[in-house]
């Protein structure tokens, strides 16, 4: 079973990795790509931004990044539960 679970659970951080989420704020001009591991996978801000004071563009990155976060913290939950429904017993629910 320990084996069995220690293989799910590289196959599962296999599968966060390919799972991207992307929030775009300020029409485009602010794209923050996550993956499902929570690892920033890029950033990319138009030069009309960094025009803009320092404390705006802080701001917005805050928002972006957090915005992303919880979209894709929210897809590897389903990511997760999928893959951890295939090895319990039937009627055996994830506590999340």
């Amino acid at each position: 079973m320990f084996g069995q679970l220690e293989e799910l659970q590289n196959q599962l951080k296999a599968k966060l990795e390919t799972i991207t989420e992307t929030t775009a704020l300020e029409g485009g001009k602010l794209k923050i790509e996550i993956n499902g591991n929570k690892q920033v996978v890029n950033v990319s801000i138009d030069p009309d931004l960094l025009t803009r004071d320092a404390e705006e563009l802080e701001d917005l990155l805050v928002v972006g990044l957090n915005q992303a976060l919880q979209a894709v913290e929210a897809r590897a939950a389903e990511e997760t539960s999928s893959m951890m429904s295939s090895i319990l017993p039937p009627g055996m629910n994830m506590p999340f």
